[in-house]
């Protein structure tokens, strides 16, 4: 069974990808049945993701401060992490009523995730390092399909109890442990780092190229996540507007965002004949005009906002991996994990403020909130306008 995991290691860590990250978004995918059932309001809601956020941003300082994230077996950090992950995700089915205790499970469920998403590139770095932009798509597209996947699972199961989608969503991120640990550690970066001191994971701070990459990165993350939780509420209004059944709602968002998957997986293989500075410009450049025309075009026909809203989250992430890829190429090898654990946690900080304004003013602003978002891609593209494509490495 080892030897066939390792034959494939590319599928399977975009596999483990998948079911790890499912329960990112699992609480989202249930939130019209939270109303129902415990009154949860769309400002709850937003909270329940930020603490999930800020859960990750914990994790991902934690690893790349302590250098845990290069000291130790990245398989055995991803096997770990999947496993407390599922554990803190059912838990919250008991809690759930008590909303303390939710938001605190939803935080560890995000600290868990830290030890998924940025070792998850790590893994694949040291697997595939000579098609690292096209593999990286795909990592980054399963992440995406991840958090789209609760809402295929509601949408899938309409008649169960929304505790099972939970469950089911805790059931992969076992699996996907399972398959991270059989899979073990590829040959191409240094395992283990017990020698180096942890605060030196953060040298490639110094290299201007890499704060360049990270700036733009940094303007992709403050649109991206406040959009994955805006889908539900968007895609509401317009099943609204045709008078559908509410059952649609889960459905439709699952396709907008896991479109997202498509978008990485293009933007991979344009990246390979035009680099990945290319694609990353031009991505974030479109899913940011989308953003500043959406609200003005509110009142056209629903079928035309719901195509516009599958563009956009075409696009949204579409420049994550190609960014991720930059990165990579330009940190220090023996630091990666520690480089990538930090520009995470400073891009996931940068969500937090967005979902909170998103949340707090939809149901007063409706799309008008979506000019929050659009800071995030003029800043990205400022700082990735200032590179130049001579400047840089690229795998």
């Amino acid at each position: 069974m080892k030897q066939l995991l390792k034959n494939y290691p590319l599928t399977v860590i975009v596999l483990a990808q998948l079911f790890g990250t499912s329960l990112w978004f699992s609480i989202n995918s249930v939130a019209f049945n939270l109303t129902e059932h415990i009154g949860l309001t769309e400002a709850g809601l937003g909270h329940l993701t930020l603490a999930v956020q800020f859960g990750f941003i914990t994790g991902t300082l934690l690893l790349a401060v302590s250098g845990l994230a290069d000291r130790y077996p990245a398989s055995r950090v991803f096997t770990l992490a999947a496993l407390l992950g599922a554990l803190s995700n059912a838990l919250f089915i008991v809690i759930a009523d008590t909303f303390s205790l939710a938001l605190l499970f939803r935080f560890l469920t995000g600290l868990c995730l830290a030890g998924i998403y940025p070792i998850g590139m790590k893994l694949v770095i040291s697997w595939t390092p000579q098609y690292a932009g096209r593999a990286l798509g795909w990592l980054v597209g399963m992440l995406t399909l991840g958090t789209a996947f609760p809402h295929l699972l509601r949408a899938a199961t309409p008649s169960l109890n929304w505790q099972y989608t939970l469950l089911l969503a805790s059931l992969l991120a076992v699996i996907a442990a399972g398959l991270i640990f059989l899979l073990g550690e590829g040959r191409e970066l240094p395992r283990r780092s017990y020698g180096v001191s942890p605060l030196q994971g953060l040298t490639a701070w110094k290299d201007k190229r890499f704060r360049k990459i990270s700036a733009g990165y940094f303007g992709h993350s403050w649109e991206l996540y406040a959009f994955w939780t805006l889908v539900p509420f968007l895609v509401g209004r317009e099943i609204s507007r045709l008078n559908a059944e509410p059952f649609w709602i889960s459905w439709l968002a699952f396709g907008v965002i896991g479109l997202g998957l498509f978008g990485c997986v293009v933007g991979g293989f344009i990246s390979r004949s035009t680099g990945s500075l290319g694609v990353a410009k031009s991505m974030l450049m479109a899913s940011g005009l989308i953003c500043l025309l959406y609200p003005f075009l509110g009142q056209l026909p629903p079928w035309v906002l719901l195509t516009l809203l599958a563009l956009w989250g075409f696009t949204v992430i579409a420049d994550s991996p190609q960014f991720s890829a930059l990165a990579s190429a330009n940190a220090p090898k023996e630091h990666l994990g520690s480089a990538l654990a930090m520009m995470n946690a400073i891009g996931f900080s940068l969500t937090l403020p967005a979902i909170a304004l998103v949340t707090s003013f939809w149901p007063s602003m409706e799309l008008w909130v979506l000019f929050f978002l659009l800071p995030g891609p003029v800043a990205g593209l400022w700082a990735m306008f200032k590179l130049e494509k001579n400047q840089l490495k690229e795998i």
